[in-house]
């Protein structure tokens, strides 16, 4: 039977919706989508070859795909490519609500279309994105972003921070605990049994032997010293312009990045170059979430050029892990 995943369907305005319905009719039978979002969406997936019925919460749930109408916004403020402060507080609706159904139990999974964090934090002051919003909801559990294609995986120190303040967070119990959660991410979620975890240094060629900084000898080695205290197969810190290449070539099941452009640029430009279809998984909440690799895309959106390509393997990802969890769960997750 199709796992079923509640899907936030994102910003309004964005790719989000056409990107969602398109995928899930690639994936019919496979998996079993519940759609959070407007009213309209109805008529994108028709468009795109898919029925979907509307539910609601305390009906009898359909087997394939349907869709709970959270809003019914006025045309201007859905238009693709023009972002509106009532869409921003839609996305953030969708959300919500698709959290909500994990939470009860009416989906194993959830997976979240983009959203556009200025237009949330109109309506919530001080939102920076899905992550941190569902980790503050996990029970405080501490979560990890790893985005993961199939030739490299690479995990956050941290998120959304300008590059000043990523680096004075940096510590050696911080980068530890990502790499705890990341190890044991790996082993319940992707079932890789002893995951071997490459730890990116900070600067040129990780310091040069302190030529180029001390960062790595003072706060990443460290790091790297308590991951192996706690059984974590860790090495490193290796230069950042190389260790990417070496775990895209199969040396690591995954790298720690420090921060967050340091990860993404290499995922997404495998992504772009090799259509390796990356998907954000956050790693050690109690409940299974991932999203896409691309945000909301307005300059394409409506214009039928966005690629369904991360979204269909978001889907996919989210109801493997499910399937995975529950047939394990006693196995920790970080």
């Amino acid at each position: 039977m199709a796992v079923r995943v509640a899907v936030s369907l994102g910003d309004p305005s964005g790719i989000g919706p056409e990107v969602s319905a398109r995928a899930a009719a690639a994936l019919r039978g496979k998996v079993a989508p519940l759609f959070f979002g407007d009213a309209s969406f109805e008529r994108m997936a028709r468009r795109a070859g898919l029925p979907l019925p509307v539910w609601a919460p305390g009906e009898p749930l359909p087997r394939g795909a349907a869709l709970v109408r959270v809003t019914r916004l006025a045309a201007a403020d859905r238009r693709p490519g023009l972002p509106s402060p009532a869409g921003g507080a839609a996305s953030l609706a969708y959300v919500e609500a698709a959290f909500g159904a994990v939470v009860r139990g009416e989906a194993q999974a959830l997976c979240t279309a983009p959203l556009a964090k200025s237009q949330v934090a109109l309506a919530l002051p001080g939102f920076v994105g899905h992550t941190e919003w569902l980790e503050a909801r996990g029970g405080g559990a501490r979560s990890v972003m790893m985005l993961a294609g199939r030739r490299l995986r690479v995990a956050l120190v941290t998120n959304h921070l300008s590059l000043r303040d990523a680096i004075r967070r940096l510590t050696p119990s911080r980068i530890a605990a990502v790499g705890v959660v990341t190890s044991a991410g790996l082993q319940r979620d992707l079932g890789i049994a002893r995951p071997r975890i490459a730890v990116a240094g900070l600067n040129p060629h990780a310091g040069e032997g302190g030529a180029f900084g001390n960062e790595e000898a003072r706060i990443v080695l460290p790091a790297v010293e308590l991951l192996r205290g706690a059984g974590v197969n860790a090495h490193g810190p290796f230069p950042p312009d190389s260790v990417f290449f070496r775990a895209a070539c199969g040396e690591f099941d995954a790298v720690v990045a420090l921060y967050h452009d340091q990860g993404l640029i290499p995922v997404k430009l495998l992504d772009a170059v090799l259509g390796d279809s990356a998907v954000n998984i956050t790693l050690g909440l109690p409940f299974v979430r991932t999203s896409p690799d691309h945000g909301v895309a307005w300059d394409i959106a409506g214009t039928g050029r966005a690629s369904d390509a991360s979204m269909r393997a978001a889907m996919r990802v989210a109801a493997e892990i499910a399937r995975r969890r529950a047939s394990s769960p006693g196995r920790p997750h970080g």
